[in-house]
């Protein structure tokens, strides 16, 4: 039977002990995050993907709707 690298890793994380699991996870989210250059291009992408009127909608309701301090609501 041909076992998938994906498997062989499951079963031997099941036999890790809770703090070798939790650095193991650890180590997975940071191979799992984009790096910088990943990001800078995707942002490249999208750049320039709103129009004129839709930037200057989403600013208006950001300015309305998240530029305000309420004393009381803390």
């Amino acid at each position: 039977m041909n076992v998938s690298p994906l498997e062989n890793i499951v079963e031997e994380l099941k036999t890790l002990p809770p703090g070798r699991l939790e650095v193991a996870a650890d180590f997975v989210h940071r191979l799992s995050r984009i790096s910088e250059e990943e990001r800078k291009a995707i942002l490249a992408r999208t750049f320039g993907s709103l129009s004129a009127e839709d930037a200057d909608a989403m600013e208006k309701a950001i300015e309305e709707g998240c530029e305000q301090i309420n004393e009381h609501g803390w």
